[in-house]
């Protein structure tokens, strides 16, 4: 057994207990001059660190030197891999563009779609490492991703078995999702019902029988759907998720990003473990996510990046009672953005959070958001040694700062990667 004592953090937030609902939001247990002991993968013990010094004379040490010490930050909502870019478009957009008449002229998802499809898997192997690479140096030690630039079963499955390589590569974890439901493929144009066929009838089935063969010691992908106008209505996605549901597969769900259809009240009916975007939602949908166990999940670098002035109400979610969580939602068209760190900055200016609360959102409820909440997003005995080590001894500088990285050392499943 290898043991490790990382000892005299200034702060040590440990985020202890269970995701935290509403006005819960915030609790991030520090303790000041704090100790954890790592043996192997696991957190052994946290304390101060006077008292853990003399009860494990002889563990190796690792002196946080009066930084702060905290969980390794997750990212529950990303499009991970995908070919290219769309610089053009941004040019667009900053020209008066809409992101949806950009999408309705073949570009937005389709442009990335075509791009992606002829990439080559060597290409976009290389591409969506490069990527993983930037997030895990920003201290995100946890990332959903998503296939969804492919529409066509053999594509996703090729992005899914990429995405189970770099899972398998470390050190970034990586929890799959299969989003074939991102857009219409560009086959089916004009025939929405036949592709939301097309993925119930035949696609959700051949992943579940693929999935064994590939990644027999995982559990199921999450399966997400956009629900949008100009993507897939309200029925076409109840579709898609009861046929996902009844496979046996979890359930994720892009809602109100432009406009309310109703799919955050869908998302707590199904039993969702997310919805996510959650722009256009309404007081209603509010209620029902608040009376659900499903988190709701806000992306602020999305509207950042196409310059809007709304965002998620975080505010309205948390004083009706309700899980919330913060990603980054990295993609191609709106949110190339690799930093946690920036999510955390952006959402207490934009989602009026504290700072406290954006951490607890970036961990211990993020771990909720991918189902990993016993084994991830704190600092506990028993749970997976995932932890960060800042260059500044106080944790808001997080929030505080912004456009730099304040990471001074990552480390995973016990393991030492500094900067």
């Amino acid at each position: 057994m290898t043991s490790l004592l990382i000892h005299s953090a200034a702060q040590l937030l440990t985020l202890a207990g269970s995701p935290q609902r509403g006005d819960e939001l915030g609790r991030i247990s520090m303790l000041n001059d704090g100790a954890v002991l790592i043996e192997d993968d696991r957190i052994a013990a946290v304390g101060p660190s006077d008292e853990l010094l003399q009860r494990y004379p002889h563990a190796p040490r690792l002196s946080a030197k009066g930084k702060a010490v905290l969980p390794g930050l997750i990212d529950p909502h990303t499009h991970l891999i995908w070919a290219g870019d769309r610089a053009a478009e941004f040019e667009m957009r900053l020209q008066g563009k809409t992101y949806m008449e950009i999408m309705a002229a073949g570009g937005g998802i389709a442009s990335t779609v075509h791009a992606t499809r002829t990439a080559g898997s060597a290409a976009l192997l290389a591409q969506t490492r490069a990527r993983t690479e930037g997030l895990f140096r920003n201290g995100t030690t946890t990332a959903e991703a998503k296939t969804g630039y492919g529409l066509e079963l053999n594509s996703e499955l090729a992005q899914m078995e990429l995405l189970l390589q770099l899972n398998r590569e470390g050190p970034l974890e990586i929890v799959p999702t299969f989003l074939a439901a991102h857009a219409i493929a560009p086959e089916y144009q004009g025939q929405p019902d036949e592709y939301t066929d097309l993925i119930c009838t035949h696609m959700l089935p051949a992943l579940k029988a693929w999935w064994p063969q590939h990644a027999p010691e995982q559990l199921l992908p999450f399966v997400d759907v956009f629900c949008e106008e100009g993507a897939f209505n309200l029925a076409q996605t109840r579709r898609i998720l009861s046929a996902a549901q009844k496979l046996g597969f979890p359930l994720k769900l892009h809602v109100d990003e432009f406009a309310n259809l109703g799919g955050a009240t869908l998302a707590a009916e199904l039993d969702a473990t997310t919805a996510d975007h959650l722009i256009k939602t309404s007081g209603a949908d509010i209620r029902a996510l608040a009376a659900s166990e499903t988190v709701a999940v806000a992306l602020p670098c999305t509207p950042f990046g196409l310059a809007q002035a709304e965002y998620t109400p975080a505010r309205e979610i948390l004083a009706a009672g309700g899980l919330l969580a913060i990603a980054s939602d990295i993609n191609p068209g709106t949110a190339w953005c690799e930093s946690m760190q920036f999510v955390i900055a952006l959402a207490c200016r934009m989602l009026k959070l504290t700072p406290a609360q954006a951490v607890a959102a970036a961990t211990i409820n993020a771990a909720a958001a991918i189902h990993c909440q016993d084994r991830l997003g704190s600092l506990e005995p028993g749970k997976q040694a995932d932890l960060i080590l800042l260059s500044v001894p106080d944790y808001r500088h997080l929030a505080y700062r912004f456009g730099g990285n304040l990471v001074d050392t990552v480390i995973k499943k016990g393991k030492v990667y500094p900067r």
